[in-house]
């Protein structure tokens, strides 16, 4: 009974350590988001992250943040999430289309995306980039390898 009771424990403190990491993470967000006087406008990847769920599953989170130089301006652009991966020898890319167009975000502070990747059969995943793209153009990537 002892012995269950220390797993709990050691479960829950993990847990809570876990919880704590991602709270201060948040906190860095924000406090990057202040705007500083004299500062341009600036739209950015602020976080990536891909982790897997299942054997050919992977999940994606996305935060895409834009720091406005002036009080209520808008940033309209788009992102891209595009998956690389090696299938029976080759390399395959593979370009994920959010539930909105490209070209069809308005970030007024932040935009936060979540999205599965399922891969074929035998597919090995080996990289996921992330786009933030305005009127067509790059204005930032991010890449998380494998």
């Amino acid at each position: 009974m002892e012995r269950a009771t220390q797993q709990q424990l050691l479960s829950r403190m993990q847990e809570l350590e876990a919880e704590n990491a991602a709270l201060k993470e948040d906190i860095l967000i924000f406090e990057r988001l202040i705007p500083v006087t004299g500062q341009d406008s600036v739209a950015r990847i602020e976080n990536f992250r891909v982790s897997r769920e299942a054997l050919s599953r992977y999940r994606y989170r996305l935060l895409l943040a834009f720091q406005s130089a002036q009080r209520g301006a808008v940033f309209r652009g788009g992102y891209r999430v595009v998956a690389e991966y090696r299938v029976a020898g080759g390399a395959v890319q593979r370009e994920l289309f959010p539930e909105r167009s490209a070209e069809d975000v308005e970030i007024r502070h932040f935009f936060r995306r979540e999205g599965v990747i399922d891969l074929p059969e035998n597919a090995e995943l080996i990289s996921v980039e992330a786009r933030l793209l305005q009127g067509g153009k790059l204005l930032a990537s991010r890449t998380v390898n494998l």
